[in-house]
């Protein structure tokens, strides 16, 4: 019998990430009051398909929904939506809302995720700037997405290239703008970058890269998108996708400790203030498996993250170990990745690219840190054990097709 009018776990934040607390502590039997607040007006949704088949149009608000709303109520799990925390008072264990109100807690969770980090430049702030982060960012951004119209896309990452997917799909036409030299620059390794450019570019998408913006200028016929080496494109209307910046604001005020990469978390994630945690895209959180902090922005570890907070809440702590792993749809190509590439000595292609279905593995002084896999389901998920095994394979064994890599995982190549 859950214990509705005594303070328990209050969840700031109604994303993955709080929605994955929520229902880890039921799980592990947590009988304490839950509540869970989020600014937005909806339930807990899936981000990740709304620069996909939300936006397309090929999929509800209602498949969204991490769960029916009815189970949040069968496992007494509160939901005050369309309010936002105003302050924290860690003192008096209680935060202050939009509405007027005051909540009481025991135990803090702090899920605020994160929000788009915005275009520096003189125009940014025109109505034909979008972004997509949340249902209503997509909704207003759907008016929009006419066949004919001139789309350009500020950013060549995960976002920016999903959403030229589908907006090609939708006879768009489509302009990627990166400023840095490749798209996929910050994640992956030149190859891969170099193979997603050349699909994009095949389905009549025009990438700039390079290509820093010096300013927006919107006139009637539409809005000039000026590049800082002269360049410049027509735009009806403009995506930016240039990041996430965390959202720390609340902890910040609070007295908790924060820095610019998030919330400080230790692998229990607790914060520096007594029984208040943090998870999910707002933390800098401690990583047992790389023995340092780090963000990392991705459903498997707002998840993750989530599962070990219960387990902490519930005083059956566990130490956050998880190697982070993210995926990308885009033409059809299921782009999956596994670990860390940054620092890689060695890259080793498994598969032709040119069959769009190859592997590509990162090793560091013979250590197999990452991969990523286009179309290779079978073979990704062999690479995440291998990765989370920091296992030393032959790279001619991980290059060639006709030696399984179920094989290395059996010899135990760590």
């Amino acid at each position: 019998m859950v214990n509705q009018s005594a303070p328990g776990v209050v969840i700031v934040g109604a994303g993955q990430a709080g929605a994955e607390v929520a229902t880890a502590l039921r799980q592990k039997g947590y009988s304490g009051s839950i509540t869970m607040i989020g600014e937005e007006r909806y339930p807990p949704y899936r981000r990740p398909p709304l620069s996909k088949a939300f936006l397309a149009g090929e999929a509800t608000l209602e498949s969204l929904h991490l769960k029916p709303e009815a189970v949040y109520q069968r496992h007494g799990i509160r939901c005050r939506l369309g309010v936002r925390v105003m302050a924290i008072d860690t003192i008096a264990r209680r935060l202050r809302l939009s509405d007027g109100s005051t909540l009481r807690y025991n135990n803090l969770v702090l899920a605020t995720g994160g929000r788009p980090r915005p275009l520096p430049v003189p125009g940014a702030d025109s109505d034909c700037v979008h972004y997509v982060r949340t249902v209503d960012d997509v909704l207003r951004l759907r008016e929009h997405f006419c066949a004919g119209a001139r789309l350009v896309l500020i950013g060549g990452g995960y976002i920016g290239l999903e959403t030229a997917a589908v907006a090609i799909k939708a006879d768009l036409k489509v302009t990627v703008v990166e400023a840095m030299d490749r798209v996929l620059a910050r994640v992956a390794a030149p190859a891969l970058s170099e193979f997603y450019e050349s699909v994009h570019r095949e389905h009549g998408v025009e990438i700039l890269t390079g290509a820093a913006v010096k300013c927006l200028e919107t006139e009637e016929s539409g809005t000039w998108v000026r590049l800082t080496d002269g360049r410049e494109r027509q735009a009806d209307l403009v995506i930016v996708g240039v990041g996430l910046i965390p959202e720390t604001r609340l902890a910040e005020e609070a007295g908790i400790t924060v820095l610019p990469e998030g919330v400080v978390v230790d692998s229990g994630c607790r914060t520096s203030v007594p029984d208040v945690y943090a998870v999910g895209d707002c933390t800098y959180h401690e990583n047992d498996f790389y023995g340092r902090h780090m963000r990392v922005e991705s459903v498997p570890n707002a998840t993750e993250q989530a599962r070990a907070l219960a387990a902490t809440l519930c005083d059956e702590p566990i130490r956050y170990a998880a190697v982070p792993w993210f995926w990308s749809d885009q033409y059809g190509l299921k782009l999956q990745m596994v670990g860390l590439s940054e620092g890689y000595d060695e890259l080793v292609i498994r598969g032709e690219r040119a069959s769009r279905s190859f592997i590509a593995f990162y090793l560091r002084e013979g250590v197999l840190i990452s991969a990523d896999a286009v179309n290779r389901p079978q073979d990704f998920m062999i690479a995440r054990r291998l990765v989370a095994a920091r296992a030393q394979p032959a790279p001619d064994d991980l290059a060639r097709e006709d030696r399984p890599l179920k094989a290395l995982v059996e010899s135990k190549v760590v």
